[in-house]
């Protein structure tokens, strides 16, 4: 099983001018001792499920990749997930891709409609960071046309297609992206979600790796591989093949019992099909939990 670090809680207790020497520590070590992939969340405030207020610091997304892609070697980066609604499909393609250029090759994309993360009426999610910095948020059957159209968009630039794009939320002229991307025939596109109607359809028709949802508590196994069933079926749909795209999960890891029963879950997410699990711990990245995730990496390969 692959093995990535999710970056997503900044709360040191540290001066902000030494956030940088923090995240470089953490990326460094990641890269340097073989954790396949590096990823951030696309939020602009913090939301509550990675431990923190709204208020906690919360660097921009594609701006902590550019610094990440520059500090590191050989791990690969990626945004879990882009929210659509945040950027227009082709800035969101050149950046996206100047990244993949100037890291070598070593961008995902990853891409989600931006369901509300987090139902609390005023709760931190992409409703409330959307409403507070005035960013454009429609309603969700919209953000899943926004998706698809920009999925669209992503696959013809990436294959050098120029011609118009012409749809019912974007209207680009010319599809122009130079450089385009070193992995070809472009940096894989991973969606987050797991709805079985919209979400793992789009997965079987336009992406090469989805993210789903490690629920904790009992049921998960069976949630997994409903949903996998459900992606396989869209897959025989079209006439695709499921075993081309790769099986993502995000799951929360405590090391308080030790790294063994962490370990074991593991284990039993790739028996299920999974085949990236990309970890993070209760609250932000410190030593000890570096090491434990170090240990980790050597029981799950």
């Amino acid at each position: 099983m692959k093995l990535g670090i999710g970056l997503t809680n900044f709360s040191w207790p540290i001066p902000t001018g030494e956030l940088g020497a923090t995240i470089t520590d953490i990326a460094r070590t990641a890269d340097e001792t073989g954790f396949d992939s590096l990823w951030v969340m696309d939020h602009f405030f913090q939301i509550r499920v990675s431990g923190a207020p709204p208020e906690s610091p919360m660097p921009e997304a594609y701006s902590t990749l550019g610094f990440l892609a520059g500090i590191t070697r050989r791990i690969a980066l990626g945004a879990m997930v882009g929210s659509v609604a945040y950027r227009h499909p082709g800035v969101l393609i050149k950046t996206v891709t100047t990244l993949d250029v100037l890291s070598g090759g070593r961008m995902y994309f990853g891409i989600g409609a931006g369901a509300p993360f987090d139902p609390v009426p005023g709760g931190p999610g992409p409703v409330f960071e959307a409403e507070g910095l005035g960013i454009p948020f429609p309603r969700l059957a919209d953000r899943f046309e926004q998706l698809e159209e920009t999925l669209q968009i992503a696959h013809r630039m990436w294959a050098g297609d120029e011609s118009p794009f012409h749809g019912k939320h974007y209207r680009l002229e010319r599809l122009l992206n130079s450089p385009n991307s070193v992995r070809r025939p472009h940096p894989p596109i991973l969606i987050g979600g797991s709805g079985e109607k919209v979400t793992l359809r789009l997965v079987a028709r336009y992406a090469d790796a989805c993210n789903l949802f490690d629920l904790p508590g009992a049921g998960y196994a069976d949630n997994l591989t409903r949903k996998l069933e459900v992606l396989r079926s869209h897959c025989e749909d079209i006439g695709r093949d499921p075993a081309e795209i790769e099986k993502t999960v995000v799951t929360t890891v405590d090391f308080t019992d030790g790294v063994a029963p962490v370990a074991e879950h593991l284990h039993t997410l790739e028996e299920l099909g999974i085949q990236h699990a990309l970890i993070t711990p209760p609250g932000a990245w410190d030593k000890s939990s570096l090491a434990d995730a170090t240990a980790l990496l050597e029981l799950v390969r």
